[in-house]
């Protein structure tokens, strides 16, 4: 078993999967209509993505996922060159922090496009 896509609401998912796709060089696997008149995104690698869903409607802002049942803590990516994917999401205007070394890797984190919390982690 392997996980395939994790599902995330975002208020424009075309304009947040511009970001990603730039950010993390992955590409657009699909796009169309979905419930509620939205409209999703599939975006990643062949492998898995983000399925960025945009309802038809109105979105509330989100309270602290950490402490919301069934919130979205944050996504993590395993990458080659940490430092790399620092540099790269300084330059797209993100702050990395938590910055850790632990057995097996090291990471960072930062929030991204509508506030998703990203962990990136490297297992030199």
């Amino acid at each position: 078993m392997k996980l395939e896509h994790v599902n995330v609401t975002v208020p424009d998912a075309k304009a947040t999967a511009a970001v990603l796709c730039d950010l993390f060089g992955w590409h657009i696997r699909w796009q169309g209509p979905a419930i509620n008149d939205g409209f999703t995104v599939h975006v990643g690698t062949d492998d898995n993505y983000l399925a960025l869903y945009s309802p038809g409607g109105d979105l509330s802002p989100a309270q602290n996922n950490y402490l919301q049942i069934n919130g979205l803590n944050h996504v993590g990516l395993v990458v080659d060159d940490l430092d790399g994917m620092e540099t790269r999401v300084k330059a797209a205007g993100y702050t990395p922090h938590n910055h850790a070394d632990y057995e097996p890797g090291r990471r960072f984190y930062f929030d991204g496009p509508d506030g998703i919390e990203f962990e990136l982690v490297s297992y030199d």
